[in-house]
């Protein structure tokens, strides 16, 4: 009897974390899976899927940015053209191996689509 019960107790337990990782709704994804999936993608396309972001950062061009680089940082064809730069960061959503996840997930979205992503553990 006490083996009966040890397996009911276990299937309830299974259930219970089963259905909490269901209502979190929050996937683990592999580094390539997580490429692959919102590489290139709108930022429309990823609030879809993930929500909205843990922390969002505004870039923000330094006044002297052309002599540092040694370039010219505004297109002379459009000089008001003016680029949206933002920085959204998740947390815990890739894994970095099978036992443990990247801490933070930095997508950089430049007017509305994803151009680049970094994974961090500490920052």
């Amino acid at each position: 009897m006490s083996i009966l019960f040890k397996k009911i107790l276990f299937i309830f337990i299974a259930l219970g974390f089963s259905f909490q990782v269901l209502a979190e709704g929050k996937k683990l994804y592999t580094e390539n899976e997580f490429l692959d999936t919102f590489g290139a993608k709108s930022k429309e396309k990823v609030l879809q899927i993930l929500g909205e972001p843990a922390k969002k950062e505004i870039s923000v061009k330094p006044t002297n940015a052309s002599s540092v680089i040694g370039r010219p940082t505004v297109d002379k064809s459009n000089p008001n053209k003016r680029v949206n730069v933002e920085m959204w960061y998740y947390n815990n959503l890739v894994k970095s191996d099978e036992k443990n996840t990247w801490k933070q997930t930095e997508l950089t979205i430049m007017d509305g689509k994803v151009y680049n992503i970094g994974f961090f553990n500490s920052r």
